[in-house]
């Protein structure tokens, strides 16, 4: 099994080698030395959390070699989505879309096909070297050195996101000493910036003087009222349906307080990401976007609750069609189905909704919101890790495992989720690189 600093060096790596491929294909492209990453130092994040996925997913698949390229594919065209996405939202600039397999083109189908060979031969080849070598890179000097490399990442980031808000105001450089010196920091990363993406900034002056709607486009405010309804909607769903059909009425919310499912949620925000593009393409091009999509969604679902939290929620091992228990393809037509809904019928009109909320009320729900979801579902994480500790040791050793113990016992947990399974460590169904030397 790999350790979380071993996944912090693959992280590092595989985000500096996408850097370095981006940035030689522009610079041969444009025959001049072009950074093509969005931060200053060399790494393109989302390089690194793809091949993080695959390397922590992929040999759950066994010999199914196929199961693993499809997996791939779908999974480096919907983060290369998100990843444009969330940068547009974090700076509140509109970047170049590279279309990819959401465009709706051939073009972007194929290049989409290309990428995705591209991760998986990295996977298959190169990632086995990388293996061979790592026990070269597990002493203590490595690890502060990785933590303060990753350190430097997150400051980049943050320093990257607000200088192209800030450098979208001209009026700071008619301030103060150290308003000049923010003016001209800002203008660097934005030269820089400008040389990847020749014209952006002209292409947003206009954005700043537009008359504010709450929630107009797809911005972060409105996929908030988004996750918070479907997840609230979703529950509803979920709750009437097993007690109609199956005649078992039981909570499907997915904290400890309120009637909320975050995997509708936060698929519901997912299918909007990534599915938006095809909205005015043809349905089938919108059915198999959430055919793929959405079982691919599903399943990391499932791998996630099963890592951090040792239990799973459902299991289709007995379903024909099913793909390692935790999706199959009769689910997958139905999110197909559920995303050509969502797309043409009831997001367009859940969208006019939330923008004709009032823009001061809007502010202070969301933010409400936000809050109050973060705090309910950082308390129900805890919960779960108390819970699963409590099988391996049920005494207590401090004030916080005391409280959790007497206000969130077995019991309750068990309650609230009844459908939960608890798996076994021999159990889990995602087995890492058994060639992984221990440091």
């Amino acid at each position: 099994m790999y350790e979380w600093y071993q996944l912090g060096y693959f992280f590092l790596l595989y985000s500096f080698l996408g850097w370095c491929i981006e940035t030689l294909i522009y610079t041969l492209t444009r025959r001049k030395f072009t950074n093509a990453g969005f931060l200053t130092l060399p790494f393109i994040l989302t390089y690194g959390v793809v091949m993080v996925l695959l390397i922590g997913i992929l040999p759950a698949f066994g010999d199914n070699l196929l199961g693993q390229f499809i997996f791939t594919f779908i999974q480096a065209s919907v983060f290369d989505r998100l990843g444009n996405f969330n940068v547009r939202i974090l700076t509140g600039v509109k970047w170049p879309d590279r279309g990819g397999l959401f465009g709706g083109t051939l073009k972007g189908f194929l290049g989409a096909l290309a990428i995705s060979a591209g991760y998986y031969l990295v996977y298959q080849i190169i990632h086995p070297l990388f293996l061979f070598f790592l026990p070269l890179f597990s002493g203590a000097v490595f690890r502060v050195a990785s933590n303060i490399m990753l350190i430097l990442l997150a400051l980049d980031f943050i320093f990257s996101v607000i200088a192209v808000r800030i450098g979208k105001y001209e009026d700071w450089k008619k301030h103060s000493r150290s308003a000049k010196t923010a003016a001209k920091l800002t203008d660097h990363v934005w030269s820089r910036i400008q040389k990847t993406y020749p014209g952006i900034r002209d292409m947003n002056e206009e954005q700043e003087r537009e008359t504010y709607v709450f929630g107009q486009g797809m911005t972060f405010d409105k996929l908030i009222w988004v996750f918070f309804l479907s997840a609230l909607l979703g529950d509803l769903v979920e709750t009437l349906y097993c007690g109609f059909v199956d005649g078992e009425w039981m909570s499907r919310s997915s904290v400890l307080y309120g009637p909320f499912s975050f995997v509708w949620g936060i698929g519901a925000v997912v299918l909007t990401i990534t599915l938006q593009p095809l909205a005015k393409k043809n349905d089938r091009w919108v059915f198999l976007g959430g055919f793929f999509v959405g079982g691919a969604y599903e399943y990391l679902c499932s791998v996630f609750t099963e890592m951090v939290f040792g239990t799973v929620f459902w299991d289709y091992s007995d379903m024909p069609l099913n793909i390692n228990g935790r999706t199959n393809v009769l689910f997958m037509f139905f999110w197909g189905i559920l995303s050509v809904v969502w797309v043409k019928i009831v997001y367009p009109r859940m969208s006019k909704w939330i923008e004709n909320i009032p823009p001061l009320a809007g502010q202070v729900i969301t933010w409400t919101l936000c809050v109050t979801m973060f705090l309910n579902g950082a308390l129900t994480m805890m919960a779960m890790v108390r819970y699963n500790f409590r099988r391996i040791d049920p005494n207590t050793y401090s004030l916080y495992e005391e409280f959790l113990d007497y206000h969130y016992p077995d019991a309750r947990i068990e309650k609230r989720w009844p459908n939960m399974i608890v798996v076994e460590d021999s159990e889990l169904e995602i087995p890492m690189e058994s060639s992984v030397p221990e440091p």
